[in-house]
């Protein structure tokens, strides 16, 4: 893996190199001190991933962020920075996470993960192998920006505003509303509730309980109601697999 560390402070640069080499000892790392910098090595270093601060002199992360996007295969971006205000901006940018300083190792490590399954969903999208959605969904938690696959989430469930994303050992509460969701996703997800969206490559079986019909998801407890008005869909699509 090739990593641009961007940064302005030498110290930060200096502690992201080192988080880097123990993580990720194979991976060829350079650094930058501005955006401007940045632009001027990325002509010769083709590099994977940035590792990006928000506030620098000049022009910022976040625009340096958007430059890059524009272009055929954009490497994937990890913002570090001491400002949590930005996240949402970072979401716009697709950025696979948003860390805050002083970042930690086990913080650091879970983004390179994700990093390497974005890569590999764009990889897979060039080929012609994947439709253009989201292969993660992200939202602002105390830490910083807090990211799911979406290939782990076993449902999606409305309560009152909220939307919250259940996987094994996980959830995450989400800015998207549900209708959104189920636009982007509905090839992998089916609407079986007003306020439930379920992934049907996880679904164990279609049961009855005492409240009417229920689906069982592989992994996780939650049980979605499925509503009288969805239950012939739903049969359908689950009798059809």
């Amino acid at each position: 893996m090739k990593v641009l560390i961007v940064d302005d402070e030498p110290l930060a640069r200096e502690r992201l190199q080192r988080l880097l080499a123990r993580v990720r000892p194979e991976a060829e790392c350079r650094s930058a001190d501005s955006a401007e910098s940045a632009l001027a090595l990325l002509r010769d270093f083709d590099a994977e991933l940035l590792l990006l601060d928000v506030r620098m002199p000049g022009r910022g992360g976040l625009a340096l962020a958007a430059d890059l996007a524009a272009q055929e295969q954009p490497p994937a971006v990890i913002f570090c920075t001491a400002y949590d205000e930005y996240a949402l901006d970072a979401l716009r940018h697709q950025a696979v996470a948003y860390l805050l300083k002083p970042v930690r190792e086990v913080e650091l490590e879970q983004a390179l993960n994700q990093a390497g399954r974005v890569n590999r969903a764009q990889v897979a999208a060039l080929r012609g192998e994947a439709a253009p959605h989201r292969s993660q969904v992200s939202s602002q938690g105390h830490r910083g920006l807090e990211t799911l696959p979406v290939a782990e989430i076993r449902c999606f469930l409305a309560e009152q505003k909220y939307v919250t994303a259940y996987a094994p050992q996980r959830e995450l509460l989400l800015p998207d509303a549900l209708k959104d969701l189920e636009q982007e996703f509905g090839e992998q997800f089916l609407r079986v509730h007003r306020n439930a969206l379920v992934a049907v490559r996880f679904v164990r079986r279609l049961a009855r309980d005492s409240e009417g019909w229920c689906v069982e998801l592989e992994g996780v407890e939650q049980r979605p109601a499925v509503s009288r008005r969805h239950l012939a869909a739903v049969k359908e699509r689950l009798l059809g697999r």
